[in-house]
């Protein structure tokens, strides 16, 4: 009885705009736009989007993420939309998933090349790197990721340092 009283807290009982954090309900869902397209749904597994990345973002920059991190963050969301704006004249979410890779490939390479582009007063990091980086973390950690994308096993009995994978065999979780 007192396991599902505990358990109980772990599933959310408010609508996803009822949620408390720093981001609403338009940026999670961009933010499960975004993950999607770094991890894409494939035939074996659900893609970052199913993985409800954007939620659990909004739990980490919240909770997790120091004063400066959150601000490289949050300002990060209003120069994506700029920049997509500019480059297609239209929001990220109205993109096709043509464009939509394409942009996320831009960003990959704006992350890459940060250090040398970035100007005095620039942040450390670039934001991309902060929702690449959280992204991977959230889906490969989540049940879906661990299950699914992953090879799991729950109690696995012995651990083995290197076991040697057949082409096309999933990694252990």
């Amino acid at each position: 009885m007192a396991s599902h009283t505990f358990m109980a807290g772990c599933t959310p009982d408010t609508p996803l705009e009822a949620q408390t954090g720093l981001l609403n309900g338009q940026q999670i869902a961009l933010l499960d736009e975004i993950g999607d397209v770094i991890l894409p749904t494939t035939p074996s597994s659900p893609g970052a989007k199913a993985a409800r990345i954007g939620e659990y973002m909004n739990v980490m920059v919240s909770d997790c993420f120091s004063e400066l991190d959150q601000e490289i963050f949050m300002d990060g969301l209003v120069k994506l939309a700029k920049s997509c704006d500019e480059k297609y004249g239209k929001d990220f979410m109205q993109l096709d998933d043509g464009e939509k890779q394409e942009f996320v490939l831009m960003l990959e390479e704006e992350n890459r090349n940060y250090r040398e582009i970035k100007r005095t007063g620039d942040p450390e990091r670039h934001y991309y790197g902060l929702i690449k980086g959280m992204t991977m973390r959230g889906y490969f950690s989540s049940e879906i990721g661990a299950t699914q994308a992953l090879n799991h096993i729950a109690v696995p009995g012995r651990w083995d340092a290197c076991i040697p994978l057949e082409p096309g065999q999933k990694a252990y979780s």
